[in-house]
């Protein structure tokens, strides 16, 4: 006898494989549902908790680019659902398991899957994304999605129009049927009476489980698909399936619920610093809808020194655990754990990774510091532009990215400047050799290497 609660028949197949090229070169080492966020998490932890919440129990995640963080995270913080109850959260790498070719797009990824899937026998999957940041109740929309008779249900949420063109944007009719779809158009049709928004999709859907299999099988057969449900699928079945959305409201306010894609640097930024606003939009407080991750055992965060000009202090941000303030002033930032900031230094909307130490007398303003640097004694970021963008990675808004690698490379070219005027060509080659060790390129502490001593003249 089938369960009346279409949710407990329900698989959520979740899209973890992605390079996250906007975020580069924060993604060059994880991949962007790995990416941390808000001070403890990880992206991925936001879908995740979304789906307990909703009672789903049934999770496959899809993994491809770069996935070992990813693939720690989960078997460190998600491995406590009861596979004796039938509840699993299940990590599928991508194998070639219907051809020499990995992932070709969103829907190729569940095609090459299908046996997997076809397995567990579900009435309904959910298809998420992986790295996008909000809290939304999925059985809602899979109760409407069986209520509406749909074979296919697209959730939207209201965006800026300046903003729609990075989404698929939709048309729908009173019914909430969608009756035009375009993926990531040049100029997005408004909705009606509010020129000013477009309805997006969420990269969130809800199949018939039969009906999502043949559409999968259809797609890979078509030589000139690009194998993605926003670019392909989703445009052929308008007209010729039963396809609604689902706006996504708060269920307190009725208004549009809170949903962020951090696929972009400045993206990043701001959603996170927005969490330092005495009322942020995500309430990561909510003890009705917490969020789990992976919890490092770690100690209180700690403020010392209470001296004129060398005060540990910080205003209006977050701090977590393990954090040390020695003697630095922080306002509006985010510090991830570990994060040991040095006496005499100042971070203004700043976003620091986990286990970065800020030096002592540095000043960094509107900058991400990723994880593991360490900021040199002195050092200003966030204050020349020009210097800024010769050193490091700049957005289009004028954040900094820091990554280690790039420290390590202005570490080497001010050493190499310091000597160039009073030593040959030659032996400029033999100081480069020492500085870096005797090797061809320039690493980090964590053996991470990316610069190529050869480019680096």
């Amino acid at each position: 006898m089938k369960n009346q609660d279409p949710v407990k028949n329900t698989l959520a197949v979740i899209l973890a494989g992605g390079s996250g090229t906007r975020l580069q070169p924060l993604t060059d080492w994880c991949a962007k549902p790995a990416i941390p966020f808000g001070g403890k998490f990880r992206t991925i932890d936001f879908t995740l908790s979304n789906c307990l919440h909703s009672e789903i129990r049934k999770i496959c995640i899809l993994t491809q680019y770069k996935s070992h963080s990813l693939n720690q995270h989960i078997q460190r913080g998600w491995s406590f659902l009861q596979q004796e109850l039938g509840e699993f959260v299940e990590l599928i790498p991508a194998q070639q398991r219907v051809k020499c070719q990995w992932y070709q797009g969103t829907a190729d990824a569940l095609f090459q899957n299908l046996d997997i899937f076809q397995a567990r026998r579900p009435e309904y999957v959910l298809v998420l994304a992986g790295d996008h940041v909000y809290t939304m109740d999925y059985g809602d929309m899979i109760r409407q999605h069986v209520a509406s008779g749909a074979d296919l249900t697209v959730g939207c949420v209201e965006v800026p129009v300046a903003e729609a063109s990075a989404f698929g944007v939709m048309g729908v009719d009173a019914d909430n049927a969608i009756v035009e779809f375009v993926e990531k158009p040049m100029v997005p049709r408004p909705l009606p009476g509010r020129g000013n928004h477009a309805l997006a999709s969420m990269g969130i859907y809800v199949f018939n489980t039969e009906f999502l299999y043949r559409q999968l099988v259809a797609d890979a057969l078509d030589d000139a698909s690009t194998h993605d449900f926003g670019h392909d699928i989703i445009p052929s079945l308008i007209g010729n399936a039963r396809v609604h959305a689902y706006p996504f409201r708060d269920a307190r306010t009725g208004r549009p619920g809170y949903w962020r894609d951090v696929g972009t640097l400045d993206s990043y930024y701001e959603s996170n610093l927005e969490l330092c606003k005495v009322t942020p939009a995500l309430n990561l407080y909510d003890r009705d809808w917490p969020i789990w991750t992976c919890q490092e055992q770690l100690p209180p965060a700690k403020f010392v020194f209470d001296d004129d000009g060398r005060r540990g202090m910080a205003l209006d941000s977050l701090v977590s655990a393990g954090c040390i303030v020695s003697g630095t002033r922080v306002k509006t930032s985010v510090l991830f754990n570990n994060v040991h900031a040095q006496s005499c230094s100042d971070l203004e909307e700043c976003i620091v990774l986990d286990n970065a130490v800020i030096g002592r007398n540095c000043r960094i303003r509107r900058a991400i510091i990723d994880t593991g640097c360490h900021i040199p004694p002195g050092s200003v970021i966030g204050y020349d532009a020009e210097d800024d963008a010769r050193r490091f990675t700049v957005s289009p808004k004028g954040v900094v990215l820091v990554t280690q690698e790039m420290l390590s490379r202005v570490a080497v070219e001010e050493q190499l400047a310091r000597l160039s005027s009073a030593v040959s060509a030659p032996t400029r080659v033999t100081a480069f050799f020492l500085l870096t060790g005797g090797s061809s390129s320039v690493a980090d502490a964590s053996g991470r290497s990316d610069i190529d001593g050869d480019s680096a003249w």
